[in-house]
């Protein structure tokens, strides 16, 4: 019985003008990869016009870029208020929970940048993503290749994986949208003290109408049910491509693969690189190295006395209440 089936499918595969190819579904595959570096450099950088053209493992994770924080809004204190309250913004909190380390407190500035948005890039950016435009010249080049061969089904699979990328484009685009960041305070300076998982602690300083943009809200809106029908075509988009691959011939499939392996590569390497936060017209950075400190005493103590108040303090559990002091410019011994 197995036998005549074994021989049916040989016989049709022989006489076939297309004969399916094992090897080429390693493309679908490949794209399948729940890899995140897509969704971390949108996380990070926001969308491109160039992100339809770079083509890598996991590009259909694109839209989970909101979700990269792992669901933490940490404490985050006002050291010239002393009110205390979270960090809501997701992609802020992904950038804080990479540039914090354990032990060490980071300093962090926040300024206005030259363009505005998060949609054309600056010239200081272009320049730190090098390796982000090396991997749009590979997929326009895989393209090429892919065309010389005359590959239709290979040319298939990749104009896919274009159109997947120009869909999560226009929904992230849409998404990108502005949101609630408080009332105006223009000329005012603030200073954010931030109380990250895993002991790690950052201190951003800058105007407060660029911290509120920075912090509060989200950078995302939810999406709408035309958002959230066109992501769903995408995503099947990326499953069907398994079975259209199954046709291109071994040409196409080698250079498809390729393509995928190298980018997938290239924006590692880019996200390596990324040092600063752009978001809404600002952005983030670090300024000097982080400095330890052995305990917790140690920062808070020092932190107390920069700022002149203690009440953040108390509110954040970094000292005991019935040791505080309740006045301010008055020396505080505290206790842990």
């Amino acid at each position: 019985m197995f036998e005549s089936v074994y021989k049916l499918v040989s016989t049709a595969q022989a006489t076939s003008p297309s004969p399916f190819n094992p090897l080429s579904l390693l493309p679908g595959l490949f794209a399948l990869t729940p890899l995140t570096t897509i969704a971390q450099r949108t996380a990070q950088r926001g969308t491109s016009l160039l992100d339809p053209l770079v083509l890598a493992p996991g590009l259909h994770l694109q839209p989970t870029a909101n979700d990269l924080h792992r669901g933490e809004y940490p404490a985050c204190a006002a050291l010239t208020s002393g009110y205390v309250f979270r960090v809501e913004n997701p992609a802020t909190v992904y950038f804080l929970q990479r540039v914090g380390r354990t032990g060490y407190l980071t300093d962090l500035k926040v300024s206005a940048q030259a363009s505005p948005s998060r949609f054309l890039p600056t010239r200081d950016e272009a320049l730190a993503s090098l390796s982000y435009y090396a991997a749009v010249g590979c997929s326009i080049f895989a393209i090429q290749r892919v065309y010389i061969l005359d590959d239709i089904w290979g040319m298939f699979f990749i104009s896919n994986l274009v159109l997947i990328r120009l869909i999560n484009f226009i929904v992230l685009h849409r998404r990108l949208q502005p949101g609630w960041f408080g009332a105006p305070e223009v000329g005012v300076q603030g200073d954010l003290f931030i109380l990250l998982s895993q002991d790690r602690w950052v201190r951003i300083r800058g105007p407060v109408d660029d911290l509120k943009a920075l912090t509060s809200g989200t950078w995302l809106s939810e999406p709408t049910t035309l958002d959230t029908f066109f992501s769903a075509v995408a995503k099947l988009l990326v499953y069907a491509n398994v079975a259209v691959a199954g046709y291109a011939t071994d040409a196409g499939v080698y250079t498809i693969v390729s393509m995928l392996l190298v980018n997938s590569g290239l924006l590692a390497l880019d996200n390596l690189r990324i040092r600063s936060l752009n978001m809404y017209g600002r952005t983030m950075e670090a300024t000097g190295e982080p400095k330890k400190y052995f305990r917790r005493r140690d920062l808070a103590e020092q932190l107390i006395k920069e700022s002149g108040r203690d009440d953040w303090a108390v509110a954040m559990g970094l000292i005991v209440k019935d040791k505080a002091s309740t006045e301010r410019n008055e020396g505080v011994r505290v206790t842990m």
